[in-house]
């Protein structure tokens, strides 16, 4: 027998499965509550109160922190960021493409987007070594982004290589910015340090 909470979580479930999909193909202001409901098999008044708002939705639909908690060693969480990147540079990440396409024109979608990517940053940088691992998180997360949007957005040159052939050059600079720090023992990539 289902509970409660289970139904719940189910239909959570389907509608940020049809919210993904929909932001994904119409973007944040051509996406209707109601279509989301609908292609959800749901009602539009449940979605509201299951998550408060459209923006609210959306932020959890588009969320980045579909990587999971990253923690561990220094070089556990290298391996970690470059194992999570490497896989948006091999499937488009449809819903998180939504999500940086409404940032630049919907402020209410960029500031739940930005809330839960700063979480995320904080979450990596408290597990840094190092007074500037809040910066160091931070260019991790910009270059995270700039790939991203660069490979599947902008389509850049260079940026249709292999996943792999991308990681040869990224990997070792999210390793350096993980594992090396200010007055760290080991210049980066032996470049004098700062």
């Amino acid at each position: 027998m289902t509970t409660r909470l289970e139904q719940r979580q189910r239909t959570e479930a389907r509608i940020l499965t049809a919210a993904r999909r929909l932001f994904g193909e119409h973007g944040f202001d051509r996406t209707t509550i109601r279509a989301i409901a609908a292609a959800a098999g749901s009602d539009p008044g449940l979605v509201m109160r299951y998550f408060g708002s459209k923006e609210k939705l959306f932020a959890q639909a588009a969320a980045v922190p579909a990587d999971g908690p990253i923690e561990g060693s220094p070089d556990q969480i290298a391996r970690q960021l470059t194992a999570a990147l490497t896989e948006k540079l091999t499937d488009e990440p449809a819903a998180a493409l939504a999500a940086l396409r409404a940032m630049f024109s919907h402020p209410e979608a960029a500031e739940e987007v930005r809330t839960a990517m700063t979480a995320q940053q904080r979450q990596i940088a408290a597990q840094l070594p190092g007074e500037d691992a809040v910066v160091r998180s931070g260019v991790i997360g910009a270059l995270t982004l700039g790939l991203v949007i660069s490979r599947h957005l902008v389509k850049l040159d260079g940026l249709d290589a292999t996943p792999e052939e991308l990681m040869a050059v990224a990997g070792p600079v999210i390793e350096d910015l993980v594992t090396q720090w200010k007055g760290g023992a080991t210049p980066l990539h032996g470049r004098a340090g700062p």
